[in-house]
């Protein structure tokens, strides 16, 4: 019991830096809603700066000066601490004065990726200024033991985590109890509430950032003496810490710093179990205890759609529909020969190893820039694609071609288990996960010696296939041709393979996933499948890219496939364009190893620098370019061609029905036959009864009772807050609801949105949610997954409903482009296109003009006598009363009236309801 109590009292050691880069990570969320993953870099920098001040020397981070300046003798403790930690403030305030105020109003996702550039730049400037090789500080804090109950616990622990637990009470009242954390908590709650009061957010968020790095940097000097100075091992300390700060939800100081003492201490105790319990791995408990933390704590907590007023939105840049695939395919196949013909040596080497990291960066391609799922574990997938393929191949003897792609389905199962906890939770706890399972999966196994292949790397045999050497070859025959082929062979086919993917129906619902998932869920897309098919999909790509990693090196060992590769790899593919296929590929030119990497080594010896580059070229690019080098690249193109002269197109006609062009007499019966249901007139449809929705002690619906017949059109109406949203949310699934749902023969009540919208119950959205990245074409193609029954409409169908709603002319166009009137077309088209028994509509007429309102309201009526039964909810009180058959009137969650719209405009409850007032100002409004 002794030996447990002193590693637990180890713990405390980690356990404090822990608690102290969680109470950094939360006054930065806090203040600019930047979640850095930094952190860690930036306490390593701190430490390095104490440590060099207390021999008499001032560290340079600054490339090409003297790494440090003589101060002319050692320092003592309190000014060396003391000028470490104004460094360290000084240093978070331009951080985020140059870096992240540019990015201030930019989505979660996004100040996460350019935090993880500050760390790659941070990490590799130190590693390039003071190398890799651990530095011992010496002690701080008392050195001896104290013996408890027979236990020697040592001191500097305990004095460690009483100095952290002291910190933070400090914090704590500083927050609670002065002017400055006044302004905190309330820029925090609301940065409009604050301007108007006269606060300034940047300002209060440049001293908190100046506050967490100095707290930061104390938790990086404390910790220095007790773990030596490393820079991946300190930078991955953020990930304990950011388990801390999600279990304080980010804002709760208390919890964060308790989180992360108990991180530490469990910490410690599986080390001491990795010892002595037989059965225990070797290696990489330590690590599970984060990633069990975040795991248990994200996926308890998440909830599978996001509610209303919480929509995750891409910000990723766009991922246009490749036009013609053949032609840049035939393009780079010959690029690529003539490369691999003209080198040798070192230089065909670097055209191999870019063809193998294009095959990588492809899975992110697929996960990242069309699901919109940021991983950053596609390089330790790859790895387990490698070190499976040397077990395959050297202990079962299972030959090539069999032999990568049974290494890739492993890397495909693991991938799997990597995208589960997407199901439940979505965006940035996204890139927490696939960050701490990277590490796990690098302690666990690839750095494993029982696991691993030993000290010396996994040995993979070489490829052949029919009697043919396709290995890469040694000596003087280094590199061959044969295996520079083979991977060319392997790229394309990936490569056409995803291009098709990202045209096909698995593709769209990818982006639309992407885009908005409410949205995508009331098109009938699966969204946890479509998720766990792209994380299945990318990470047997990585699986096989790593396969054809491992024939490249021939030995496989953890240091190709770590987890801060993997994050500089992740750097690369954003900078070349995550989002599109060539965009894939050009990653594996500027990757490390590949072309780019060994010719502005050979001829400017920028080797050294080429990870503080990338580094920074990733927070460029974020913040300017977010399409990244291929993006930028094709938009330019695209205007170019704009600026061409092209034929005269003939002139758009106007909405059928207007005075430019008559309605033609056939309108509605190609409705009529695109949309019709075999159902008589009259039949109830949808039903609801007891229907009632509750946020907490606040009913937001209560007892809401209703029937919707074929051939209606039931107007939902009521003042604002009534109720009316939040009760098509309830029926079409995105709200949890008591009551029961019928629509048909089918109860719906209890079924996720995918499969009512399935079951053939369509909606729009309030905000239109349309993916903009998407055509117009393709936004309503999406609408037609609700036809899963095998009744999806074809290129026809679709044109038919273009045609109608007057959107033929602007079809292929990104729906990005169209004004809000167009855009609120788009979002009706798409609710019909998987031709449904009840569409719900909300405010379809939102930014449409009084005549274009109209003209939707005759193509509404036309819908409702193709078969397709309407319940509206508008603001247009014009068009809500001369469209519709029944009204139903809510206030405050309940029902107060329902009858036709002569009846609705006198109903006494309906006048107060909507203005409290005479009837005769109600008669004239209505």
């Amino acid at each position: 019991m002794s030996d447990h109590l002193v590693f637990l009292a180890l713990g405390l050691g980690n356990g404090a830096v822990y608690a102290a880069l969680g109470l950094a990570l939360v006054m930065t969320f806090r203040s600019s809603g930047v979640v850095n993953f930094a952190t860690g870099a930036i306490a390593l920098y701190v430490a390095y700066t104490y440590g060099f001040l207390r021999k008499g020397e001032l560290l340079s981070p600054i490339p090409g000066t003297p790494t440090t300046i003589d101060l002319g003798g050692p320092w003592g403790f309190l000014p060396a601490l003391a000028l470490s930690l104004l460094i360290a403030a000084a240093l978070g305030a331009l951080l985020y004065g140059l870096v992240f105020r540019p990015v201030r109003s930019a989505p979660p996702v996004a100040k996460a990726v350019v935090s993880i550039g500050v760390m790659l730049v941070v990490q590799a400037l130190l590693a390039l200024r003071v190398g890799t090789t651990p530095v011992s500080v010496k002690p701080i804090l008392p050195t001896g033991a104290l013996e408890v109950g027979g236990t020697r616990i040592p001191q500097d622990r305990l004095w460690f985590a009483v100095l952290i637990v002291a910190l933070t009470v400090v914090l704590v009242l500083l927050f609670r109890h002065t002017r400055f954390g006044l302004a905190t908590r309330a820029a925090a709650e609301s940065e409009k509430g604050a301007l108007v009061t006269g606060l300034s957010p940047d300002r209060i968020a440049l001293g908190n950032w100046a506050l967490s790095t100095a707290v930061a940097g104390l938790g990086g000097i404390l910790i220095a003496p007790i773990v030596p100075l490393v820079p991946v091992s300190y930078s991955l300390f953020v990930i304990p810490a950011l388990a801390a700060a999600l279990v304080g939800n980010f804002t709760a100081m208390g919890v964060t710093v308790a989180a992360g003492f108990a991180i530490g201490m469990l910490q410690s105790e599986m080390t001491h179990l990795q010892a002595t319990v037989s059965w225990f791995p070797g290696s990489g408990m330590a690590e599970l205890v984060p990633l069990a933390l975040i795991l248990g704590f994200l996926v308890v907590r998440g909830k599978p759609l996001p509610t209303r007023g919480s929509i995750v939105r891409s910000s990723l840049g766009k991922a246009p529909r490749p036009r013609n695939i053949l032609v840049p395919t035939l393009i780079g196949i010959v690029v690529a020969t003539v490369a691999l013909l003209v080198t040798s040596g070192s230089y065909r080497g670097a055209v191999i190893v870019s063809l193998v990291l294009a095959v990588i960066g492809l899975s992110q391609v697929v996960v990242t820039g069309f699901a919109g799922q940021i991983s950053l574990a596609q390089l330790p997938l790859a790895g387990v694609g490698a070190f499976t393929l040397s077990r395959l191949t050297v202990d079962l003897g299972i030959p090539f071609p069999i032999a990568p792609l049974l290494a890739a389905l492993a890397a495909m199962v693991i991938g799997v288990v990597v995208g589960l906890p997407a199901l439940r939770i979505r965006g940035l706890p996204v890139t927490v996960v696939t960050l701490a399972l990277a590490v796990f999966l690098e302690f666990v196994w690839f750095r494993n010696t029982d696991l691993n292949g030993g000290m010396q790397g996994a040995r993979v045999e070489p490829p052949s296939l029919f009697g043919l050497d396709l290995s890469i070859g040694a000596g003087a025959d280094y590199p061959r041709l044969a295996f520079g082929f083979l991977c060319l062979v392997t790229l394309v086919v990936v490569a056409v393979a995803i291009a098709r993917l990202r045209t096909g129906r698995l593709g769209a619902a990818m982006l639309a996933v992407r885009a908005d998932e409410r949205a995508a869920a009331a098109s009938g897309i699966n969204v946890a499948r479509t998720k766990l098919l792209a994380f299945a999909i990318g990470a047997f790509v990585a699986g096989l890219g790593g396969a054809l990693m491992a024939y490249q090196q021939t030995i496989v060992t953890a240091e190709s496939y770590s987890t801060m590769g993997g994050i500089a790899m992740f750097a690369m593919i954003y900078i070349a364009g995550v989002t599109l296929v060539s965009g894939g590929v050009l990653s594996g030119v500027l990757g490390a190893g590949g072309l780019m990497f060994v010719l502005l080594d050979r001829l400017l010896g920028f080797a050294d620098f080429y990870a503080i580059i990338g580094g920074v070229l990733l927070t460029l690019t974020v913040i300017g370019y977010p399409e990244g080098i291929a993006g930028s690249t094709a938009e330019r193109l695209q205007r170019l061609r704009a600026r061409l002269p092209k034929k005269t197109r003939a002139a758009v006609p106007a909405p059928a029905g207007t005075a430019e062009e008559p309605a033609r007499p056939d309108t509605d019966a190609e409705l009529t036959t695109l949309l019709a249901h075999d159902v008589p007139e009259g039949t109830v449809v949808l039903t609801a009864e007891g229907v009632s929705v509750t946020h907490g002690a606040i009913t937001a619906l209560a007892d809401v009772s209703l029937e919707v017949r074929v051939g209606e059109i039931v107007g939902l109406i009521g003042p604002n807050g009534a109720g009316k949203t939040t009760c098509i949310d309830a029926l079409s699934g995105f709200a949890d609801a008591t009551g029961t749902v019928t629509l048909g023969d089918h109860r719906i009540d209890g079924l996720v949105p995918h499969r009512r919208s399935r079951l053939g119950l369509s909606r729009t959205f309030q905000d239109m949610s349309l993916y903009e990245d998407l055509s117009v074409r393709e936004n309503v193609e999406v609408g037609t997954f609700t036809a899963g029954r095998g009744d999806r409409a074809d290129a026809h169908d679709l044109d038919t409903l273009f045609r109608i709603l007057d959107l033929h002319d602007r079809a292929d166009e990104p729906v990005g482009e169209l004004s809000q009137g167009r855009k609120q077309l788009v979002s009706v088209a798409r609710a019909l296109a998987g031709r449904p028994r009840v569409v719900l509509l909300d405010e379809p007429a939102a930014g449409l003009d009084s005549t274009e309102s109209r003209w939707l309201g005759d193509k509404l009526r036309s819908v409702r006598d193709a078969g397709v039964t309407i319940v509206l909810v508008d603001h247009d009180m014009d068009l809500v009363l001369d469209l519709c058959d029944r009204i139903v009137v809510l206030d405050l969650g309940r029902i107060i009236a329902t009858g036709r719209p002569d009846e609705i405009r006198t109903d006494p409850a309906v006048i107060a309801a909507y203005l409290g007032a005479a009837r005769e100002k109600t008669e004239a409004s209505l």
